[in-house]
């Protein structure tokens, strides 16, 4: 299996090294032709209006919304949350494109600038179900989106409290801040759409690689069912391992 990173702008060679950690080949992604040779993508994590200008430049967009309806797996962390949503607010003036196919409102930069970047332990019980592990991930928050509405067909599969000194929803017509605020309320940071995943955090810039290997089974199961279609036959779809040689890490990571 082949995993594609969107390769414009941002975290793509950590998400290239986590995956190599797992035994994974990753390639980067530039041009709309090497879509065609990977059989999942990963939009990575950095500054999502940079990383829109450039695919707009190189006209991928278009490439990008044909690989989403493929069925292929698609997994955005951070700014590649943004490129998935079907909504943003909170963008820059103007705007910017996005990719969309996942049913949800995302706010760009809910957790506020660059110096109010965080890490914390968020309750994972699906990825725990599936991967094993600690029953939380630490999650990395770097200017990070939060996800404010999902459609009746997305799961979430992760929620982070927000005290009520945080700006809960801003637009340029609403903001509702502290005084509107109940004392916590749980935003989601983390979800799922049939061949689509999603995550307000940086899951390529810790040690952990759970949530990596998780979407590659994805791809496994979208690969296995592709081939029982075609054969005409039923397979049985079970826990595949996604590697067994653990490379050394190759770059710096957050514990």
């Amino acid at each position: 299996m082949t995993v594609g990173v969107l390769a414009l702008q941002g975290s793509f060679n950590e998400h290239i090294a986590a995956l190599r950690r797992l035994g994974v080949q990753g390639i980067e992604i530039r041009k709309a032709e090497q879509l065609l040779t990977v059989s999942s993508l990963i939009i990575p994590g950095g500054e999502s209006t940079t990383m829109a200008k450039l695919a707009e430049y190189h006209n991928l967009f278009p490439a990008l919304r044909e690989f989403v309806k493929t069925g292929k797996p698609v997994w955005g962390t951070c700014a590649g949350l943004i490129f998935l949503a079907d909504r943003a607010v909170g963008q820059k003036e103007g705007g910017q494109e996005l990719v969309g196919g996942l049913d949800c409102t995302v706010h760009r930069n809910f957790f506020g600038s660059q110096i109010q970047s965080f890490e914390a332990d968020i309750s994972v019980p699906l990825l725990t179900s599936k991967e094993g592990g600690p029953e939380t991930y630490r999650g990395v928050f770097i200017r990070a989106p939060a996800v404010l509405d999902v459609g009746p067909d997305v799961q979430v599969l992760a929620h982070y409290p927000v005290p009520s000194n945080k700006v809960l929803y801003s637009s340029s017509t609403v903001q509702i801040q502290e005084e509107d605020a109940v004392p916590e309320t749980n935003v989601i940071v983390a979800v799922k759409q049939r061949n689509l995943l999603a995550t307000a955090f940086h899951p390529e810039l810790t040690a952990d690689t759970r949530w990596h290997s998780y979407f590659m089974k994805m791809g496994k199961e979208v690969e296995e069912g592709a081939s029982s279609s075609s054969s005409g036959t039923i397979v049985s779809v079970g826990e595949t391992s996604v590697g067994t040689e653990q490379a050394k890490p190759d770059i710096p990571i957050y514990q």
